[in-house]
């Protein structure tokens, strides 16, 4: 099942908090970056019709650090998502990456 993106706000993701989405690209190995934070980016409540931007942000694995682009990520509640995924730090923990949504 592969949800629409324009659809989903940051609500959509508050169940989510704490858990793995699995990444599978032929190109990179296979991993599970965790929901550690989504919030919202604007006190507004979005365009009619439309969605308040948020960000969402992702802690993986020290190695490999992906780079910037488009991964399709998988959550069994939420089904597959293609997200544009930027690194933004990392420490002992891992690498983090953050998901805009405008």
């Amino acid at each position: 099942m592969e949800r629409m993106l324009e659809k989903l706000t940051v609500e959509s993701f508050a169940e989510e908090m704490g858990k793995a989405f699995r990444l599978t690209q032929a190109d990179v190995p296979a991993m599970d970056l965790v929901l550690v934070e989504a919030r919202s980016l604007s006190a507004r409540s979005g365009a009619p019709g439309g969605r308040a931007p948020f960000s969402l942000v992702f802690l993986g694995p020290r190695e490999p650090v992906l780079s910037q682009r488009i991964y399709p990520l998988e959550s069994p509640s939420l089904g597959r998502l293609e997200i544009f995924l930027v690194p933004i730090a990392a420490d002992a923990q891992g690498v983090k990456y953050e998901a805009v949504f405008n």
